[in-house]
C-alpha cells in the first residue's frame, strides 16, 4: 500500500496473517513512533460495531504486561486496530524454538501473563483467548498479552468446533465452562493460563485428541496427568499449583492476581529452611552398679559431652573393682585348696598365682573371664597381693569379708 491507512499511518512490512486479518509494523505519522496495525478482512464487517465496542474497553487497559491499543477505524470498508509495536516474538515462536522451558523461566513469564490479566479483570475487560499465539515476548523479557479487545469477535472463527457447530475459541485453551456454552467469566482466563503454563513445562497441552471435538471433551470430563509425571525435574509445588490452575469449577480456581503473586515468588523461592533444633533433657541415668571410688550421678542440667565423660569413667571404675573382686576370690581359692590337700613334688603349681596375665582378646574383662587371665593395673596388682599376704594368716573368712567391703 502506497497511501496513507487513515492518512496518518503508513504501513511498511507485514508481520503476520491469521484468519480474520493481518498484522503490518507501520509508522503513525503524526506522532512519530513506531506501531503495530491489525487490518480485517471483509468477511469481518458484519461484526464491526461488536469489535469497536471491545476495541474502546480494551484501549483504556494500561499495563506493562498489555500490549497497548491505540486507535481503532476503517479505511476504504476495511477495520483496523493501531496497537503497541512490541519488538521481539511471540510464546508460541519462542517454545518452537526452544521446546519446553525451565520451570523458573515458565513461572516467570506466567506470572507476568496473569498480572496483564489481573490488570484487565479489574476493567471488566475478560480476553477469551489466551494462548501462547497471543503472548508477545520483548528483546527485554517483558511478556505482554495480545488482542485485547477482538478476541470475543475472534471466537466467531476459532477451529475448535461443539457438537452443534457453534464456535468457541482455541480448542487447546479452553475452560470446560465455555465448552459448556457458558460465558466468559475470570476465571476462564485464569484456566487458559494454566494450559499455556503447562504447555511450557512439558511441551504440549494438557489434554490432546485427534480432533478439536474430543480435546473440548477431555477439558470438560478430562484429568490432566501431572506436570512432575511427565518432567520429574519440575518442583511438586509449582506441579501442584498448574492443576489448581486447571480445576473443572471455576470457583476453586486462583483469581489472576492471586495467581501472579504466586508463581512471580516460586521461581525464586529456595529450600524450606530446616526446623529448629530442640534440646533434648538426657534421662535420669540409672545408679551405677557398687565400685570403688562411687561418685554421684551427674545432674542432667550440666552439657552432655561433660555427662558422657562421667558415666564411662564410672563404668570404667566399676570394670575395675568387679575385676579386683574377681581376683581376690581366685586368690583365695587357691590357698584355700592348698592347705585342705598337700601337694607332691611333681604336681605342678596352681595356675591361679600366675602374675604374667595370659593372652587374650580386648574384650572388657568379665567375672567369668578374670579367673583364667588377671588384667590389671600393676599398682593396684601388688597392693592386692599385699593383703592376701597379710591376711592368710587369719583365715579366708575375714578375707572375704574384706574384699566384700572393697
Amino acid at each position: 500500500m502506497q497511501d496513507l491507512l487513515a492518512n496518518r499511518y503508513q504501513l511498511q512490512e507485514r508481520l503476520g496473517r491469521g484468519a480474520m486479518g493481518e498484522v503490518w509494523r507501520a509508522a503513525d505519522q503524526l506522532l512519530e513512533r513506531p506501531v503495530a496495525i491489525k487490518l480485517l478482512f471483509a468477511q469481518a464487517a458484519a461484526e464491526a460495531e461488536r469489535f469497536r465496542l471491545e476495541a474502546q474497553t480494551a484501549g483504556r487497559l494500561n499495563h506493562p504486561n498489555v500490549v497497548g491499543m491505540y486507535d481503532f477505524g476503517s479505511h476504504h470498508d476495511q477495520f483496523y486496530l493501531v496497537m503497541e509495536l512490541v519488538d521481539g516474538w511471540t510464546l508460541a515462536q519462542e517454545r518452537s524454538l526452544r521446546g519446553v522451558l525451565s520451570p523458573q523461566g515458565a513461572a516467570a513469564i506466567a506470572a507476568q501473563v496473569a498480572a496483564g490479566l489481573a490488570a484487565a479483570h479489574q476493567r471488566g475487560v475478560i480476553h477469551r483467548d489466551i494462548k501462547p499465539a497471543n503472548v508477545v515476548l520483548s528483546k527485554h523479557g517483558t511478556a505482554k498479552i495480545a488482542d485485547f479487545g477482538i478476541a470475543r469477535f475472534a471466537d466467531e472463527a476459532a477451529s475448535a468446533l461443539t457438537a452443534t457447530g457453534k464456535t468457541l475459541g482455541t480448542a487447546d485453551y479452553l475452560a470446560p465452562e465455555r465448552a459448556l456454552g457458558r460465558p466468559a467469566q475470570p476465571a476462564s482466563d485464569v484456566y487458559s493460563l494454566g494450559c499455556v503454563l503447562y504447555e511450557l513445562l512439558t511441551g504440549h497441552p494438557p489434554f490432546r485428541g485427534a480432533t478439536s471435538l474430543s480435546v473440548v471433551q477431555q477439558h470438560v470430563n478430562g484429568i490432566p496427568a501431572p506436570p512432575t509425571r511427565l518432567r520429574p525435574d519440575i518442583p511438586q509445588q509449582l506441579s501442584d499449583y498448574v492443576l489448581l490452575l486447571l480445576a473443572k469449577d471455576p470457583a476453586h480456581r486462583p483469581t489472576a492476581e492471586q495467581a501472579s503473586y504466586w508463581l512471580a515468588g516460586s521461581h525464586r523461592t529456595s529450600t524450606p529452611p530446616a526446623p529448629r533444633s530442640t534440646t533434648i533433657t538426657p534421662a535420669p541415668p540409672t545408679a551405677p552398679a557398687p565400685g570403688p571410688r562411687s561418685r554421684p550421678a551427674p545432674s542432667t542440667t550440666r552439657p552432655r559431652a561433660r555427662g558422657r565423660r562421667r558415666l564411662a569413667t564410672q563404668a570404667t571404675l566399676c570394670g575395675i573393682g568387679l575385676t579386683l573382686f574377681a581376683t581376690a576370690a581366685a586368690l583365695g581359692a587357691s590357698m584355700g585348696s592348698s592347705e585342705s590337700a598337700p601337694s607332691s613334688p611333681s604336681s605342678p603349681a596352681p595356675a591361679a598365682v600366675t602374675t604374667e596375665p595370659a593372652p587374650h582378646t580386648p574384650s572388657p574383662p568379665t567375672a567369668s573371664s578374670a579367673t583364667s587371665a588377671v588384667d590389671v593395673p600393676p599398682a593396684r596388682e601388688h597392693a592386692e597381693d599385699g593383703d592376701h599376704e597379710s591376711r592368710d594368716k587369719h583365715g579366708r573368712g575375714k578375707g572375704k569379708k574384706n574384699h566384700s567391703h572393697d
